[in-house]
């Protein structure tokens, strides 16, 4: 399959190295500006793989992302944040990159290119057809990432991919394909930037539209929130103050019994 690969084209800019700071930072940000339009044109795409998504879901079925890189380092941060914020299981959105948990903070060696390991590690999770799996990979060529889908399409179970390649193996090979073109980085091929920055604006799309279909957000409030740590403790009582007719203190004892804020608001008599 030929296609061009634009988020490897040359940058637009040359000798970086002669430029000011002030420079560098007005170009990187004039760069960062056309990501948004870019996932703008993409919405369609994006609308498919979540209806998909809650489809399954709905259905008792768990979201999967995978990627090498950074690619897979983003979708475990999306999914490692879902359940502080919206009271989920830690098994129901789940990341998964390539080379472990060790690639998390140091690349692993070939890694990526490894063609029959991500099919081992969604098994590992006893995958089934009520799953949906994300493929997340700018290049759209990642050999991990395009044969753990292809396994999952043989297997009947739902895929998706987040690319920022049009025309890629990948995007050929996801039933529900998002493609986002930002064309050429800052740094030539540096594709953390400007891809990066794509991603993580889909992957935020993905999860908390998802989260709200599923019931997880209340009005504008995240109701189900985990309550680890003072600052989030707080937020809840103020929460509660805003829905019933409590003060501070009392909503802090309705919270501390009920433990969520949508428990408190609920049994509030």
């Amino acid at each position: 399959m030929s296609f061009t690969k634009t988020t490897e084209q040359a940058s637009k800019y040359e000798h970086l190295e002669q430029m000011s700071v002030t420079d560098l930072l007005k170009n990187i940000n004039n760069e960062d500006k056309t990501v948004p339009l870019a996932v703008e044109k993409a919405l369609p795409q994006i609308e498919h793989l979540v209806t998909e998504i809650v489809t399954k879901m709905k259905q008792g079925g768990r979201l999967f992302y995978i990627g090498a890189g950074t690619s897979g380092r983003l979708g475990i941060v999306d999914a490692s944040e879902c359940p502080p914020t919206f009271g989920v299981s830690f098994d129901l959105v789940l990341g998964i990159i390539a080379g472990g948990d060790i690639a998390i903070r140091r690349a692993v060696e070939n890694a990526e290119d490894n063609t029959t390991q991500a099919w081992k590690d969604l098994q590992a999770y006893t995958i089934t057809t009520n799953d949906v799996v994300v493929g997340i990979a700018a290049s759209g060529t990642t050999p991990y990432v395009i044969s753990g889908l292809e396994k999952c399409n043989e297997n009947g179970i739902s895929t998706g991919c987040i690319t920022c390649n049009a025309g890629s193996p990948l995007a050929k090979t996801a039933q529900f394909p998002i493609e986002v073109v930002v064309g050429p980085e800052f740094v030539t091929g540096s594709s953390r930037m400007k891809a990066g920055t794509a991603q993580k604006l889909i992957l935020n799309m993905i999860s908390t539209t998802a989260m709200i279909q599923l019931g997880k957000v209340k009005g504008n409030k995240m109701v189900d929130m985990q309550l680890s740590n003072d600052k989030l403790v707080d937020r809840g009582i103020k929460m509660i103050m805003e829905e019933i007719p409590v003060d501070y203190k009392q909503a802090g004892e309705l919270l501390k019994q009920y433990s969520s804020v949508r428990n408190a608001v609920d049994n509030y008599k």
